[in-house]
């Protein structure tokens, strides 16, 4: 019989393309990789890898085991799922990611909510941006993720990932003080402050500057959108503010809505496919749900 763990790094190697990189995110050492690899060659009884570059790629019959490898871990996984839904109350450890600006809002109010419903739910909380979530809930180093995208910027939906929509959070341009400032066009001459190149809040900020007439002169790059809030509040820079970046409180800045149907950033939460019927992941989506309801 194929061994489960090694069709898990077959599946890898085609994700990543090197035995290093399959190592790293896996924590084991290339020579390991190597070998188990090789003895799943062995009971494969076929050629499953071929050298191209400095990589390796997968043969034909390598890719059709791989794509068996999905079904089997969403067989487990879905598995695992009614074994929990037999138990009377949620237990165990659920690993939970979420991104700043969501966990410095919802955090606080979802961890209060499942302390009471949850008594024997142990949480773990993880700070990552969205695409490092994906990531980790692939590898199955968390559960389940708070992630984000932006409209025509949707953020990956592969075989292994399902996402459920939390809401829509508004994203409105923050300046200090500027009575003359009335919208985006009035701001083509000022320092801005983004989030770094090749995120898709750059490429959406850029896209709307650009659609306003101007480039503009990015002085400040920080994911961390407190970052963002402090140095609009100081009058260092303008920027876009999406409506979770200050949470309950109406920061010491103007808030000029963009008046356009796309000025949002979606919220989303997302599981491994064929988790998200485990208590344990409806009893955090209920909570988050509910903290999002307050919020709101």
């Amino acid at each position: 019989m194929l061994d489960l763990n090694r069709l898990r790094m077959l599946r890898e190697v085609q994700r990543r393309g090197t035995l290093a990189a399959v190592a790293a995110a896996m924590s084991y050492s290339p020579a390991t990789i190597s070998q188990q690899l090789s003895q799943l060659e062995a009971q494969a009884g076929v050629k499953l890898l071929e050298p191209v570059g400095r990589g390796v790629r997968l043969t034909a019959e390598a890719e059709m085991l791989v794509a068996r490898t999905e079904e089997l871990l969403e067989i487990l996984e879905r598995a695992e799922t009614d074994l929990a839904a037999s138990r009377d109350s949620v237990t165990g450890t659920i690993r939970l990611a979420m991104f700043q600006s969501a966990a410095v809002t919802l955090l606080p109010s979802v961890l209060t909510q499942l302390e009471t419903e949850a008594q024997k739910l142990r949480i773990e909380v993880f700070h990552l941006e969205p695409e490092a979530s994906l990531e980790a809930i692939q590898n199955r180093g968390v559960d389940i993720a708070v992630t984000q995208e932006y409209p025509a910027d949707p953020l990956s939906r592969g075989p292994q990932i399902e996402h459920e929509a939390l809401f829509r959070d508004p994203i409105q341009i923050g300046v200090s003080g500027r009575d003359n400032v009335q919208s985006l066009e009035d701001l083509a001459q000022d320092r801005w402050v983004l989030e770094p190149a090749g995120t898709p809040a750059h490429r959406w900020a850029i896209a709307r500057c650009r659609e306003a007439g101007f480039e503009p002169d990015v002085r400040f790059h920080s994911h961390d959108l407190i970052v963002h809030r402090r140095l609009i509040e100081t009058g260092q820079a303008v920027g876009f503010l999406p409506r979770l970046t200050y949470g309950i409180q109406r920061p010491e800045i103007r808030l000029i809505p963009l008046g356009r149907p796309d000025a949002y950033r979606s919220i989303l939460t997302s599981t491994r496919r064929g988790a998200g019927r485990h208590p344990r992941i409806i009893a955090v989506r209920s909570a988050l749900a509910r903290a999002a309801s307050e919020f709101s």
